[in-house]
């Protein structure tokens, strides 16, 4: 926003201060439970950063949608009315979430595992700081705006004052408009104008939801056939830079080797006397039998 009374700058940042705050409180929780940290587990933040922006977003947006339909109303009706519209949907994704990769704890490979475990510890704290902390982070902005303060520096910004004197930078930077009217009630966002005028009637039409439900018929028909032609495994090419010695490595294994088969190794678990002349040669024996 262009106003210096109505930007939401600093609500943002404690939003994404959230994600990290849950981060911090998870890493530092497994760590403390003596979950070993894999070099997978430093991917997690970016995913815990998109789902609590996204969560962020849902908030603020039901908040706004609060206000406007109740602009005499409490800060405690307003939060109320904000957590019945957005904490049912936050909840359920992050439900979902948190089980997705808690079921991915069942895997064998410890790495797995260890990536899991961080990732969906990180999903519950930050499904907690959402609820609790960028809550009180969306009334402390409601009442700065209510006290028609500066975002950045919370004083309070003079309405009354003449703003012909002053240039439009100084006006929109600290007064909050160009316009004469510093003051007035910001209308509708202009996302929300396009969704309710224009794409929802344009998708409720009655030959447009059959031209969804084909394009719908084609995808999961295309989807059905991809799950059968799919193969398991990784291709280590895959995992190396186009300019890498190994994949010429891997290109000379598969083109001279690749008739032997796999490797095969014996491996010996039990202590044994190997000064033993006896038992060196029984352990021959057991290789040439093996050949």
């Amino acid at each position: 926003r262009l106003s210096c009374v109505r930007n939401n700058i600093w609500l943002a940042s404690c939003g994404v201060f959230s994600s990290g705050l849950a981060v911090l409180s998870s890493f530092g929780l497994m760590l403390f439970c003596g979950v070993p940290f894999g070099v997978t587990v430093a991917k997690a933040p970016f995913l815990i950063l998109g789902v609590g922006v996204d969560d962020m977003f849902i908030m603020i947006a039901s908040w706004e949608q609060s206000s406007r339909k109740k602009e005499k109303s409490s800060v405690k009706s307003l939060l109320a009315e904000t957590y019945a519209e957005a904490a049912l949907s936050v909840t359920i994704t992050t439900l979902t979430d948190v089980l997705a990769f808690f079921i991915g704890t069942w895997t064998a490979f410890p790495s797995v595992r260890s990536f899991c475990l961080y990732t969906g510890a990180a999903f519950v704290f930050c499904y907690v700081y959402t609820m609790t902390f960028f809550g009180a982070v969306l009334v402390l902005n409601h009442k700065r705006e209510q006290g028609n303060r500066h975002w950045l520096t919370c004083m309070r910004v003079e309405v009354g004052i003449d703003q012909a004197e002053n240039s439009c930078l100084y006006n929109a930077c600290c007064i909050g408009s160009c316009s004469r009217q510093p003051s007035q009630p910001e209308g509708e966002h202009p996302m929300s104008i396009f969704f309710k005028r224009y794409y929802g009637p344009f998708v409720t039409n009655k030959w447009i939801k059959l031209l969804m439900v084909l394009l719908y018929g084609a995808y999961l028909g295309g989807s059905v056939y991809g799950c059968t032609q799919i193969r398991e495994g990784i291709d280590l090419r895959n995992l190396a830079n186009d300019d890498s010695y190994v994949i010429p490595y891997y290109d000379d294994d598969d083109k001279y080797f690749s008739t032997y088969g796999p490797r095969v190794m014996v491996i010996i678990t039990e202590s044994v006397d190997y000064w033993n002349e006896t038992v060196r040669l029984g352990i021959e024996s057991c290789a040439q039998n093996l050949e």
